[in-house]
């Protein structure tokens, strides 16, 4: 058996076949980063990927996307939008405070409802004090005098009413926006999520 494992540690069929393999699956990823890169739409900051889900993708436009949205409907049916940066680019973190301004009637627009989540920049849910993960049209956010709606997105509670405040990690995050039964005008490209907004003091 010893004799075995010296051949293969010496023989260069085996590492070829080892280095070789190691490359291929390497390739295959800068490759489906590649599709799903090209098949990523992104406004104000927020990226999503319109034809995930389709039962007409080919093969690499599928792999792709899976790797990307592992679980994930069509978006006819669950339109998700992701971020990692605010409105000017910059990476989002738990260390600065923003806001997501809705304009009068320009919540995203849906036959169901909507949820907005901060996890962590790999996707998870992180554990904040408020014991709050998400808002969505559920929460009872406040609007302004004109109608239109601001979500607080900070580590630390604000001052006064909470129901606008979503509690984000301390560290780097990233948000999720999914409607569910989107509306018209998310199905037709027309929506845009509002960017984020660092608040400065």
């Amino acid at each position: 058996m010893g004799g075995f494992f010296s051949w293969v540690a010496g023989s260069g069929v085996v590492q070829g076949v080892i280095i070789g393999g190691a490359l291929a699956y390497l390739t295959t990823v800068l490759i489906l980063d590649a599709v799903a890169k090209a098949e990523t739409a992104t406004a104000n900051g927020w990226k999503a990927i319109r034809r995930a889900g389709q039962p007409g993708n080919g093969f690499f436009v599928r792999a792709a996307l899976q790797k990307a949205l592992p679980v994930v409907n069509v978006f006819e049916e669950a339109a998700y939008w992701t971020a990692e940066v605010d409105g000017s680019g910059k990476r989002l973190t738990g260390e600065r405070a923003y806001r997501v301004h809705f304009p009068r009637g320009q919540l995203p627009p849906n036959d169901a409802f909507w949820s907005l989540t901060a996890t962590d920049t790999v996707g998870y849910m992180v554990s904040t004090s408020s014991g709050r993960s998400s808002v969505d049209d559920h929460s009872g956010l406040l609007a302004n005098a004109d109608g239109s709606v601001d979500i607080l997105l900070q580590a630390q509670a604000p001052n006064g009413a909470t129901q606008n405040w979503l509690p984000t990690p301390t560290g780097r995050f990233k948000l999720m926006l999914r409607t569910y039964l989107p509306g018209a005008a998310i199905v037709d490209g027309g929506y845009e999520v509002p960017p984020v907004v660092e608040v400065r003091p």
